[in-house]
């Protein structure tokens, strides 16, 4: 495949996934903004954070995650092998398989919720009420594990069919869920914050039934079969234990910082919710949307062993997303107290939580750029089907989280726990790329060090541009609507100042920001 053509691919897949996930992440925005104000940064909102992330931290373990990394490779594989007749009955299998394992694990989860409430949050033992509260949340929600399980397998068929629109658009309807919630079931229940499990439940099922219409519409819809022998079902299990492992221990270092958090002040947990949340957004739209649209593609090269597109997909993959990162992580550091300020300071958000949050965020926006490309970096090893690479850097980053959780900890608090989870992106981050290089002998990071160099230069006269604009004409100080002008007015001032920097730093993947903005089919 010429190198312009699966470029375009990458791009047009890419913008697909970022605009569903830029209306879902606008939503979500509201969801959190809703939240915020009727249950603000204390006690309640602690507790359902706590109980949502536990719920979905089994969820990723056998679901979302390690699931769809899994499966698509050897989807993939099998697509080159068996007739139609075949293939679904492997999905039917799969389907089948996942489905039993996650009742199972859903019903250990509802009986030991108290126990992975002590362990994960022991902080809350110390406050009755709420850690009566988050236990009550936690059983409420493991059912949520089961809807999403189910979709990521729905997710990973389409992705590898280079169908990305119904996968991108599921977590729109998740947010709709929880919003509907906190405003139509709240208001009638003794204890409103239990509304927000009931959302979370409609919106996991919801998330897997989008799926249904597509999977008919490709002959995919699965059935109950007990095939659990298939070969290729062996494989994508071979597969998953190594990567639902590096989820689980992605996931434990969430929970290390969640259980530092829950000795710290009341409301720290929301602070660093929040602040990650911010973080989410270009993360998700960037990040996560190139590495979602990469992973089915470098699988295919891998499986044909077309290395030359491999390895031509990668690069660009990685250049793209410094592309986009960079500037968004810069501006986010600059704006973070205002936009804080215009999302969540309403309500119950008082004056003290948008501060404490902006601190949070200050040291977790840097942590974007690795993110993003140890995301990029894991679905390489991937499709190569080697998930045993990522887990033992996993294991390492997990050891160098800990450790700065507990040096910085006590002189930051929670803003410490932030900059905790950034340095170990950076090593997650640095350490893949060298094992990569090593497992590709041709790969080589030229390309990317001019990248990083220009996309920094552009960046920082972006960030000089908006931090003289924004600050020095005051803008900052505007409240209500105004300041909502204001500082949409500034950010598409950065956008147009980085693009014009870019395209006089000679930046090539200018060249394709038109491709990544528009429709992609």
């Amino acid at each position: 495949m010429p190198e312009d053509t699966h470029k375009k691919k990458l791009a047009a897949g890419a913008s697909i996934v970022a605009s569903a996930t830029a209306l879902s992440r606008v939503l979500g925005y509201t969801r959190d903004m809703a939240i915020a104000y009727y249950f603000g940064a204390g006690a309640l909102s602690d507790a359902f954070f706590v109980a949502f992330r536990i719920s979905n931290l089994l969820r990723r373990l056998v679901g979302e995650g390690a699931l769809t990394s899994s499966f698509i490779p050897i989807f993939q594989e099998e697509r080159t092998r068996r007739d139609e007749a075949e293939l679904k009955g492997l999905v039917s299998g799969v389907f089948t398989l996942i489905t039993l394992i996650l009742l199972v694990l859903t019903f250990l989860g509802i009986f030991f919720s108290e126990n992975l409430v002590t362990l994960m949050s022991p902080g809350f033992i110390e406050n009755p009420a709420k850690f009566k509260i988050t236990v009550n949340l936690t059983r409420l929600m493991f059912p949520y594990m089961i809807f999403v399980g189910l979709m990521a397998i729905g997710m990973g068929i389409l992705n590898s069919l280079r169908h990305f629109t119904a996968p991108a658009l599921a977590p729109v309807f998740f947010n709709i869920a929880i919003i509907l919630s906190i405003l139509v079931v709240s208001p009638f229940l003794t204890h409103p914050v239990y509304a927000l499990a009931i959302g979370v439940l409609l919106g996991g099922a919801l998330q897997f039934a989008i799926m249904l219409p597509w999977l008919r519409r490709y002959g995919f819809l699965p059935s109950f079969s007990l095939r659990f022998g298939d070969s290729a079902i062996l494989k994508i299990f071979k597969l998953m234990g190594p990567a639902a492992f590096g989820v689980g221990i992605y996931q434990l270092n969430i929970f290390i910082t969640l259980w530092f958090a829950s000795g710290l002040a009341e409301g720290s947990v929301s602070f660093l919710y929040y602040a990650g949340r911010l973080m989410e957004l270009p993360l998700g739209i960037f990040g996560v949307a190139i590495s979602t649209v990469a992973l089915p593609g470098l699988a295919e090269y891998a499986a044909k062993e077309h290395w030359g597109a491999f390895m031509d997909s990668l690069l660009y993959a990685l250049r793209l997303v410094l592309f986009l990162t960079i500037p968004a992580a810069i501006g986010l550091i600059i704006l973070s107290p205002s936009i804080i300020d215009t999302l969540f300071a309403h309500g119950e958000f008082n004056e003290g939580a948008t501060k404490a949050t902006a601190w949070a965020l200050y040291f977790y926006a840097p942590g974007l750029v690795p993110v993003a490309l140890y995301r990029i970096f894991t679905s390489a090893f991937y499709s190569l089907k080697d998930t045993v690479t990522p887990v033992i850097v996993a294991v390492v980053t997990l050891i160098i989280n800990l450790f700065f959780c507990i040096v910085l900890v006590g002189p930051m608090r929670h803003a410490g726990l932030a900059l905790a989870t950034t340095i170990s992106a950076v090593f997650n981050m640095v350490i893949l790329f060298y094992l990569l290089r090593r497992k590709l002998h041709d790969f080589t990071g030229r390309s990317l060090f001019v990248s990083v160099i220009k996309n920094i230069a552009a960046a920082f006269i972006m960030g000089l541009s908006v931090y003289l604009v924004f600050y020095g004409l005051g803008l900052d100080e505007a409240g209500g609507l105004v300041q909502i002008l204001y500082l949409g007015g500034t950010i598409i001032i950065g956008l147009i100042v980085y693009i014009i920097s870019s395209k006089l730093l000679k930046v090539p993947e200018v060249a394709f920001l038109k491709s990544f903005l528009g429709k992609g089919r």
